[in-house]
């Protein structure tokens, strides 16, 4: 019994302990699932409240953005740029890039890092919304190469990114061609200024934002005008995709559908990433890329170096075999790169210095060491300033030019000069400090890289020669042509070439002449002054001045042209002879040299007639004889003028200079591939930029490259079919607008690209502004290329795309035969 008593004393003891046991688990696991539920809360509720203060932030700037009188450029002001970490690996492949300008970038990369840092913290507690509408994988892999740039106005001290530090990706205030034709809208929107963390955020901020879309649609004016009320930097049409489509107009256009439309869905993912490894696929296989195999090597330009065509020359005794002989096929691969080639030096320290191994030649160190051309330094290239004429340096001789004639005032009446045989063009390159522009060019001749040496400097300089063929500038556009000694033998054939002078001099211009029959009296040089001495005085120029240097030993003789036709029609003999009226001084491209001269304008109309206003007054002017003709697209050409001035200043303020990744400070030689008025040459200008811009208007557009020169700025015709004279890697920036899809339907597309690459230097940048079929085959190339893509965006049929070249280059080989000497 006792046995049993104990027995059961037992069990209720083990029961009651039980009993406890399984009331504590049962508390800690009401503990831990508490904990667990609480620490799952917490980060959603933290996204919520971050999703909210976002909001409130795009509202504020909303809101605030109505103190900005115009903002129709393509994109919000300092929304986006450089990415410190792509420009990081960049680097780090090419260490040497970082060595030589680090202290100078130093201060930009800080200001990225710190920028950087923001952008992750808020990406970071938003990453489970990353895939909400108008966030698809095509648009994240966008958002990839649209990188944040850095706020130098610190506006993001408090920790979080607002709506003017952000990625937009607009085509706000573009002037396209129908534009100009008077059919300019503009916009009047709230709360579409999204930053890249708003793209981001994805539902949450979308639904807001969906009752805000129906008040900007309202907000939409009917009728043209060219002003913005300052409250939106976006542009949105009624009927457009995206107004339609996208719950916020800055979005991309490009989206995923799904039935919800708010989520997007694993079948819609899976299906669009497996469309984008076809296009990946598709475009390595479309464009086989290879590395030309050429005698020239890393310096081939195909219409100079086109040894098969030379060959057959008849007579190199006007330098035939220095002028453009084209292939008959255009060339699609690649030229090479130099060894050990790195990025170029920043102006200006790279006037006086560049890096060796970017141009490679020594003999113009053994030839002009003594005058001061060029020297070897270490793993440098330095250019002391001097030249043949001016061996103590162009300073010095630029200053005496003035002195011997005040009447020229540089920077004032004399802005845009031209500068034959220039060597290493250190007159041109000095001249910027007097606000003179210089067109100046060379052959590729013995003198081997001279205008490659300018080019790599930074300053403006283009291969030609003065031979068979006039050169490819408008008649009476340059207010002074030079020549120190520039080894053209004026006299000889009556003056032929002196009259292609003749005919791109400015009415009133003057020809600077510093070479020896100036001062020396050698049989030949006296032989050569008094040839020169009949000539221009029958071609009716005024010797004004002949002027001695005597630090460095030389003279020059200044001559200037008439203003009217009086001389002309006094003269006992008529050589050299007028040229016919229907010979044309402005048609200039493959046109043959003529031994005459046309008669100088006179009517208050006509242009030449009257000097340019002084510079800079010049640039924002339209000119006079302009007034009573009609404009490119068909509205009056001064009423075009001015809008396209416009346009160019507020695309640049409103994105190119902060919204697009682009590193400005590494960007000093500029084409514009397609100028018309010039102007983003001179919105560059206005806004200071340290640039300077080759416009280009190619030989099949209307012919405005004369009022690119009356305005002060230069260019040149060319046909982008053709390979363009100039050494590879010769420009920091092309920008072409509206003129890829044009040579699409001339000439193949990929050659235009693979001159596009030569022409371009490694880290340089591609802006190309034209319709949605050109831009995305264009963006497929560019992937071939293994180029960088910083912008991408497409709204109502047009496109803007900004690329970055890499050091990329193909291990494929193609001989072309041409090419062989």
């Amino acid at each position: 019994m006792v046995l049993g008593k104990n027995s059961r004393g037992e069990g209720r003891k083990l029961s009651n302990y039980c009993s406890t046991v399984s009331i504590a688990v049962f508390v800690a696991c009401c503990l831990v699932g508490v904990w667990i539920i609480m620490s799952s809360i917490v980060p959603i509720q933290n996204s919520v409240i971050q999703v909210s203060e976002t909001i409130n932030d795009v509202k504020n700037v909303a809101s605030d953005s109505k103190q900005f009188e115009d903002k129709s450029g393509d994109m919000l002001e300092e929304s986006t740029g450089r990415d410190s970490q792509t420009h990081k690996s960049q680097s780090d492949s090419h260490p040497e890039n970082q060595d030589d300008q680090k202290r100078i970038e130093k201060v930009f990369d800080n200001m990225a890092e710190e920028n950087q840092d923001v952008v992750r913290d808020n990406l970071d507690e938003n990453n489970d919304l990353e895939k909400g509408p108008g966030n698809t994988i095509e648009e994240n892999d966008q958002m990839k190469h649209v990188e944040p740039n850095t706020d130098e106005k610190g506006k993001e001290s408090d920790g979080t990114l607002n709506s003017e530090s952000a990625e937009t990706k607009t085509l706000n205030g573009q002037i396209h061609d129908d534009e100009l034709r008077g059919s300019m809208e503009t916009l009047d929107e709230k709360g579409s200024d999204k930053s890249a963390n708003d793209n981001k955020l994805g539902t949450m901020d979308e639904m807001v934002r969906e009752t805000e879309e129906e008040k900007i649609k309202k907000s939409l004016h009917s009728e043209t005008t060219h002003s913005t009320t300052g409250e939106s930097n976006t542009e949105i049409h009624e009927n457009s995709p995206a107004s339609k489509e996208s719950g916020t107009p800055s979005e991309s256009l490009i989206e995923t559908s799904t039935e919800s439309g708010t989520w997007s869905t694993q079948a819609a993912e899976s299906q669009h990433e497996k469309e984008s490894q076809k296009s990946l696929i598709s475009f390595e296989s479309r464009y086989d890329w290879k590395l030309c195999n050429t005698t020239t090597g890393s310096e081939y330009i195909p219409c100079l170096d086109n040894w098969k065509a030379i060959r057959k020359l008849k007579s190199i005794k006007h330098y035939e075999h220095r002028e453009r002989h084209c292939p008959d096929e255009a060339t699609t691969c690649l030229v090479s790169l130099p060894e050990g080639y790195r990025s170029p030096i920043k102006w200006p320290k790279s006037r006086e210095m560049i890096w060796y191994n970017n141009a490679p030649h020594t003999k113009l160190v053994e030839f002009k060491g003594h005058q001061n051309w060029v020297k070897v330094t270490g793993g440098y290239l330095t250019f002391p300033g001097g030249g043949t004429q001016f061996k103590h340096g162009a300073l010095h001789y630029i200053e005496f030019i003035q002195k011997s004639l005040p009447k020229i005032a540089w920077g004032k009446r004399t802005r845009v000069i031209l500068d034959v045989g220039c060597g290493v063009a250190s007159f041109g390159g000095y001249l910027f400090e007097k606000d003179v522009l210089t067109m100046s060019f060379a052959p590729k001749d013995v003198h081997e890289a001279q205008v490659q040496f300018a080019l790599e400097r930074g300053i403006p300089a283009t291969l030609g020669v003065m031979g068979t063929i006039r050169l490819p500038y408008p008649g009476s556009v340059f207010d002074l042509v030079h020549c120190a000694r520039c080894r053209v033998p004026w006299h000889i054939e009556g003056g032929k070439l002196l009259l292609e002078l003749n005919r791109v001099l400015r009415p009133g211009g003057h020809f600077v002449w510093s070479a020896t029959p100036v001062y020396q009296k050698d049989p030949e040089d006296v032989e050569i002054w008094k040839a020169m001495g009949e000539i221009t005085k029958s071609m009716c120029w005024d010797l004004v001045v002949i002027a001695k240097d005597k630090l460095n030993g030389v003279a020059a003789a200044i001559y200037r042209k008439p203003t009217d036709n009086e001389c002309y029609n006094k003269r006992i003999k008529n050589e050299p002879p007028m040229c016919n009226e229907s010979d044309d001084p402005n048609t200039a491209w493959n046109v043959s040299l003529q031994a005459c001269m046309h008669k100088v304008p006179v009517e208050a109309s006509e242009r030449g007639s009257i000097w340019p206003e002084q510079w800079p007054l010049r640039l924002e002017k339209p000119p006079y004889w302009i007034d009573s003709q009609a404009g490119v697209y068909g509205r009056a050409a001064s009423v075009e003028f001015t809008a396209d001035y416009k346009h160019w200043k507020n695309v640049l303020v409103h994105s190119y200079l902060n919204g697009m990744g682009i590193n400005w400070s590494s960007v000093r030689n500029v084409m514009d591939m397609r100028a018309v008025y010039g102007g983003f040459a001179a919105a560059l200008r206005t806004l200071k930029v340290n640039v300077w811009v080759m416009n280009v208007v190619p030989i099949d557009s209307p012919d405005t490259l004369p009022i690119i020169y009356e305005r002060g700025l230069f260019g040149i015709y060319h046909d982008w079919c053709e390979s363009f004279s100039t050494y590879p890697r010769s420009y920091d920036l092309l920008h072409a607008d509206s003129i890829l899809s044009t040579l699409k339907k001339k000439c193949n597309i990929v050659t235009v690209i693979a001159e596009v690459d030569r022409i371009l230097r490694p880290e340089g940048y591609l802006i190309i502004r034209d319709n949605v079929e050109t831009i995305g085959e264009i963006e497929s190339m560019a992937k071939s290329l293994h180029w960088d893509i910083r912008l991408t965006y497409f709204k109502n049929g047009e496109g803007l795309l900004c690329i970055q070249k890499t050091f990329w280059r193909p291990t494929k080989v193609e001989t072309v035969v041409s090419a062989i000497a």
